[in-house]
């Protein structure tokens, strides 16, 4: 894992700067190339082939730098590389090999996570290009006459000090609690798509991009039927992906360990692989704490467990951690994460999760009704929720239903807020914009697909809130201590097979993630295949109250950058709990607006 950037034609730029910002992703080597206008930086965390996998890279008229992992690059060299002479044992030069010989075409072949950018000297041309989900970040400033990339915005703003923040996206953000696709907090800035190819003119700095991998067209084809096929080629495509992330790494690999199935699937195949796997979970104090169902995994297989108390002074860190992401962000699970990884660093340098299984396998409440066309009949009462009294119990069954009826008489953007984050919907009302506007067309354009509408909020998911807030999270979270993330349910494979399982074998009734459950009697302890799905829940309205409240009234004072996109007496309101919502949904208005005065502190 690494940090990359790069400049072109800016303007005296100060690479030792831009150079020094990225050395948490890459503390062991840092390097520089430089050609004509043109610099390529690269900061190295050395995991594969450590004592000569250096970058920059070069070969030819030909220069890579490349964050990430390729876990099948040892069988692509002897599969279709085998007219090149290798200097490396490293996945870098397999990699820049294979473009160089198939071009686009190699994106096929790849089982990875990766953020790179490749110099064409001869063509005088630079591409970019991110993994099929978009595990690995890479941003780009552009303005008429200057290029900029990088891993991080934080690396962004480091060499380009004139950034303008974008009012129209931090609108959007406070709506929708992450930015939408290549949006991003600034102008002139943007993040590159997952699955996509961008070919830069280092002349004149036209932009042409080639989508490469979309997850819908496996959605489009015909569904596997078979079910106890279905359950050993999943569990075959499991082992896989597991060990192939296990064995491409030099050094040791732990895991981190929740009271779900799928972290715990994750430890049950790795300890197959290696014995005493180290194993790190987070413990809360109360009705938030899964780390009593998380020793259960740890003592059937034996892991070295490792359990962190959060119980730490959030005002000591909180700055810290949420400025580590260089935008507004509202996912208050980026603290726990942010301490296991801290604690995981200490004794491993890599790291597995279970990211991706809910969005894939059906993981979440919300997609029982789509599955069970329970929206349909629940918008003839969709009214209803205009008389009922609001819920303010989220975990009871009238909030279900009574959110399911509100968001099943809703289109578009209002449809998904209202099944997702339901932050400020239906409390308060906001304006159109672009990209709002945006939003709604794709959403609408997934709509209009020809598949189920279990598979249409599958694949809404994975393009939102799976690649604009989780993965985000996760790698800056790890990185912010070089530890590297991976996620074996975002393989290739499961890719591309998931997507084809018949919406029964995903949502069987009220029963989520009903084939990964099944799959998991086989290795896990009964109690935790039974439990309900919960996410990475933090006990947000205990911080707000308590830990964070003097901070966050202070922050949300009468000059606070907020009411230049909220109202100040709905924000008083909300202060004053003058509002007729449930403390959990306060706590999220409340931290969603805190993260930007945050953000908006430190420009």
């Amino acid at each position: 894992m690494c940090g990359i950037a790069g400049t072109i034609n800016l303007n005296n730029p100060n690479l030792e700067l831009i150079k020094n910002s990225l050395l948490h992703r890459g503390p062991d080597e840092q390097a520089i190339h430089k050609h004509k206008n043109i610099n390529l930086i690269h900061t190295r965390l050395s995991i594969q082939d450590i004592s000569n996998g250096h970058q920059p890279f070069e070969y030819k008229e030909y220069v890579i730098v490349f964050n990430g992992e390729i876990y099948n690059h040892l069988d692509l060299r002897q599969e279709y590389l085998r007219d090149f002479s290798f200097t490396t044992n490293s996945d870098t030069e397999t990699l820049l090999y294979l473009y160089i010989k198939y071009q686009n075409k190699m994106f096929d072949m790849l089982d990875g996570m990766f953020a790179f950018a490749i110099l064409n000297k001869s063509s005088n041309k630079i591409i970019f290009s991110r993994d099929r989900a978009g595990k690995k970040p890479l941003y780009v400033y552009k303005d008429s006459d200057s290029l900029m990339f990088a891993s991080e915005l934080n690396t962004i703003k480091a060499g380009i000090t004139n950034l303008n923040i974008d009012e129209d996206e931090i609108y959007s953000y406070i709506r929708n609690g992450f930015f939408f696709k290549s949006k991003t907090p600034y102008k002139n800035v943007f993040e590159v798509e997952a699955g996509l190819v961008y070919e830069i003119d280092c002349q004149s700095l036209d932009i042409k991009k080639e989508n490469y991998f979309d997850i819908l067209d496996f959605y489009k084809k015909d569904k596997v039927n078979d079910y106890e096929h279905a359950k050993e080629t999943l569990d075959e495509i499991l082992h896989k992906s597991v060990k192939d992330r296990l064995l491409s790494s030099d050094l040791e690999v732990g895991a981190f360990l929740s009271g779900g199935i799928d972290s715990s699937l994750i430890v049950a195949v790795a300890s197959e692989y290696i014995q005493n796997l180290k194993t790190f979970t987070v413990k809360f104090d109360g009705a938030f704490d899964e780390s009593h169902l998380a020793k259960l995994t740890a003592k059937k297989y034996n892991t070295q467990h490792y359990e962190l108390s959060i119980s730490m002074n959030l005002k000591d860190d909180i700055e810290k951690i949420l400025l580590n992401y260089g935008e507004p962000f509202m996912d208050s699970s980026a603290i726990p994460s942010y301490y296991v990884s801290q604690e995981a660093k200490k004794y491993v340098t890599v790291i597995l999760n279970g990211d991706g299984a809910d969005e894939l396998f059906g993981g979440y409440r919300r997609y029982v009704p789509s599955a069970n066309n329970l929206l349909s009949v629940a918008s003839y009462f969709s009214s209803l929720t205009k008389l009922l009294p609001k819920p303010h119990n989220k975990k009871s069954i009238y909030n279900y239903a009574y959110r399911l009826l509100a968001m099943s008489g809703k289109k578009g953007l209002d449809f998904y807020n209202s099944a997702t984050n339901d932050i400020f919907e239906d409390i308060y009302s906001f304006e159109n914009n672009h990209t709002f506007s945006e939003m709604n067309s794709f959403i609408n354009s997934v709509e209009n697909e020809n598949i189920s509408s279990l598979s249409k909020m599958l694949y809404m998911d994975f393009n939102l809130i799976l690649q604009s807030d989780l993965l985000k999270k996760m790698d800056i979270a790890t990185m912010a201590h070089s530890l590297e993330g991976r996620s074996p349910f975002l393989s290739k494979y499961m890719l591309e097979f998931v997507p084809t399982l018949s919406d029964k074998y995903k949502i069987n009734g009220k029963t989520t993630k009903y084939i990964l459950r099944d799959l998991a009697k086989q290795y896990l302890p009964k109690e935790l295949i039974t439990q309900p799905k919960r996410g990475f829940e933090v006990p947000l309205k205990n911080w707000v109250e308590n830990d964070l409240k003097d901070n966050i009234f202070d922050t949300l004072g009468s000059s606070c950058y907020s009411q230049n996109f909220i109202d100040r007496n709905f924000i008083d309101k909300l202060l004053s709990r003058a509002l007729d919502v449930s403390d959990e949904k306060r706590a999220k208005m409340l931290w969603t607006l805190y993260t930007l005065e945050i953000f908006k502190a430190n420009q």
